[in-house]
């Protein structure tokens, strides 16, 4: 994974201690910038109040009330959680540019955030994020 300029991670492993506690296709989303399928993650279509935080590190970053059906393919959000809980950074990949979401505590990819695309959301921004980048602890 390419460092984040300017940023340090405030958890900090090595690559070896993240493949011993993520499954392969988990480690492959969250440490290697990979994208699951569309239309199979287990949050996609999720209505459950609560918070998703990253499954990596256990760090908050969305809310289900900022949460949208986009009928994209992934869980979308408008908003991320506060203004530490991601961060964005360029992404050339694929021969786009797009803009990459990180963790804001561990630095593992979460997916990438789209602007303009008209869904009347209150900051015309879609946070595609990866299903298997999440874990959902609803609220009681």
């Amino acid at each position: 994974m390419k460092p984040v300029v300017g940023a340090t991670p405030r958890v900090v492993k090595s690559e070896q201690e993240w493949r011993e506690q993520l499954a392969p296709d988990e480690y492959a989303v969250l440490r290697e910038a990979g994208t699951e399928p569309a239309y199979v993650g287990k949050y996609t279509d999720t209505e459950t109040t609560g918070v998703y935080s990253c499954r990596a590190c256990g760090a908050e970053v969305f809310r289900s009330d900022t949460k949208f059906a986009s009928h994209c393919g992934w869980p979308s959000f408008y908003d991320p959680a506060d203004s530490d809980a991601v961060l964005l950074r360029e992404d050339r990949t694929m021969g786009m540019k797009r803009i990459e979401v990180l963790c804001g505590s561990c630095h593992s990819h979460l997916g990438h955030v789209f602007e303009g695309e008209g869904y009347g959301t209150p900051t015309d921004q879609r946070y595609c994020i990866n299903s298997i980048s999440l874990t959902l602890v609803p609220k009681p």
